[in-house]
């Protein structure tokens, strides 16, 4: 691991760290764990179905976004999705991301790069989803109100990338020759061909940018997987003692989804928890219920999917020294022609 690498480790596990005690030290921990001793946990297995219907609806839409690149089936491409999941829950710095595109690569032969663009363009539809939660939900939930100037501040970071998305995959020849520019001047002689390889393939991965039709229903596919999201969230709900409008639960799934953008330890500790308790404790949701429930609701979102990649981990024969290669592709993809 490299000194920046180490650096970006321990800040996230400092961030986790600070979340996690501003939790405990408000929280009754003997309330709490009563909350969770006596929550009825069958709520639990409706949530986790629906949870992965919203996978197999990831599953679509990265299908559908790959599609000018390679067609690739739904049944092939599910246990890639679920491996890059796993990989988010368990390494740090959502290396899962780049796990994803290792194994497309390995599986299917589509280059690192072009999945890549895909993936960040996902995570940025994602985003800008979440924000389209939270102006919904505003006019109708006044305590979404606290929570007006992140909201700013996220959209202007989403669709300012966005933005510079669409620019690139408008003009793709001017986007080469102006990567190839700076290659030329940046980029050490013996790496110059790779990178300007790499870069070609990237922005492949970003063609299908150019249609109004796919960004509209990549858009439309987005606000409904993070809906049937959120339908896990209200079916956890009903295992403890305490009911919000779902339009609460819509709040809650964007901010703590937002907040999860941040550096944290692997798992997203912290940074999933402390917003989740504290738009419950807003809306009058006792806090060791709220805590408990948001414990309990982390764990089920981290747990099955999990649990399902190291099946698909080990049925493709995919082993751990393959992924730490695949998690230092960011800092190496620059070096290599085979991205």
């Amino acid at each position: 691991m490299s000194a920046l690498k180490r650096w970006q480790f321990w800040l996230g596990v400092l961030i986790s760290a600070v979340f996690l005690y501003d939790v405990v030290r408000k929280l009754d921990l003997a309330q709490a764990w009563e909350a969770a001793r006596t929550a009825n946990y069958w709520w639990i297995l409706p949530g986790v179905a629906v949870y992965f219907v919203a996978v197999w609806a990831r599953t679509w839409r990265w299908h559908y976004m790959l599609r000018s690149i390679k067609h690739i089936s739904l049944k092939r491409l599910f246990p890639v999705v679920v491996i890059g999941y796993m990989g988010n829950n368990v390494y740090p710095f959502r290396a899962g991301e780049v796990i994803r595109a290792y194994v497309l690569k390995r599986r299917e032969d589509v280059s690192i790069s072009a999945s890549l663009a895909t993936i960040i363009v996902e995570r940025i539809f994602d985003g800008i989803t979440m924000l389209f939660f939270v102006f919904v939900v505003l006019p109708i939930a006044p305590e979404a109100a606290e929570w007006r100037s992140i909201v700013v501040w996220f959209s202007v970071l989403f669709f300012g990338v966005l933005g510079v998305f669409f620019l690139i995959a408008a003009s793709p020849r001017r986007s080469q020759a102006l990567a190839g520019w700076l290659i030329q001047r940046l980029v050490p002689v013996r790496f110059r061909a790779p990178a300007e390889g790499i870069t070609g393939r990237f922005l492949e991965g970003l063609r299908f940018l150019r249609s109004g039709t796919d960004v509209l229903m990549i858009f439309v596919t987005s606000v409904a997987i993070w809906l049937t999201e959120t339908t896990k969230y209200w079916f956890v709900m009903h295992s403890f003692d305490f009911q919000v409008s779902f339009f609460v639960l819509m709040l809650m799934t964007a901010v703590v989804n937002l907040a999860t953008t941040l550096p944290s330890s692997p798992g997203y500790v912290g940074t999933f928890d402390w917003p989740g308790i504290r738009i419950l404790q807003e809306v009058g949701v006792d806090g060791a219920i709220a805590a408990s429930y948001t414990l309990v609701l982390h764990a089920a979102l981290w747990l099955p999917i999990t649990l399902l990649g190291f099946f698909y981990m080990w049925r493709e024969s995919v082993s751990w020294s393959q992924f730490a290669e695949a998690a230092k592709l960011k800092g190496e993809a620059a070096t290599s022609g085979d991205g």
